[in-house]
């Protein structure tokens, strides 16, 4: 799994990346949460839940069906009295949010994989490149060598992609409102 931190930066450069007046730090927060919660599947290993198993690390909570159901229940529970554009806007939020755990796990190179079609296929899958050091389950292991170069292999393979993936948005739909509002009239 990459780390926590990667995952809730990912989630907030989403969050930041278009300007939306839906998006309060509110929002920002519960994003960069449900980009951590699949994680709370480690519990499992301490009760006797297998690794590989359904309910195991990297299972369902790092599934497709698992980012709607969270992003809908956030939605209906939290935002039911908005109109339906915002609603939806804030289901694709949480939904990617939560989704980009999974996507962030398969880019490692440890585990099991992921279980994206979870509960209907449970196989487990990782994309073809892996270039992300793979984060120890337990905090301890990142005050050691092994923790920093994870967090170096991350912030070149996620943090970075992040940051540039956010200007872009935003120098995009800068030029975007620039080119969209009209120039002022020459005076006659």
């Amino acid at each position: 799994m990459a780390s926590a931190f990667s995952h809730a930066i990912v989630a907030l450069a989403m969050g930041k990346a278009f300007e939306n007046k839906e998006l309060s730090w509110r929002e920002l927060f519960l994003g960069a949460l449900c980009s951590v919660v699949p994680d709370f599947d480690v519990i499992g290993l301490y009760i006797g839940i297998q690794y590989g198993d359904v309910w195991g690390h990297r299972g369902l909570t790092h599934s497709i069906m698992f980012a709607v159901l969270l992003a809908a229940s956030l939605v209906a529970v939290w935002y039911r009295g908005k109109d339906l554009l915002a609603m939806t806007g804030l289901f694709l939020y949480f939904f990617l949010c939560t989704l980009s755990h999974g996507v962030l796990d398969a880019m490692t190179n440890g585990g099991l994989g992921v279980a994206f079609f979870s509960p209907f296929d449970t196989t487990r899958y990782f994309f073809p490149v892996r270039p992300v050091l793979v984060s120890p389950i337990g905090v301890s292991e990142f005050f050691s060598d092994y923790g920093v170069r994870i967090l170096a292999s991350e912030a070149i393979w996620i943090w970075l992609p992040s940051g540039v993936a956010f200007l872009m948005l935003r120098i995009s739909q800068r030029l975007w409102l620039a080119k969209s509002v009209p120039s002022p009239s020459s005076p006659s």
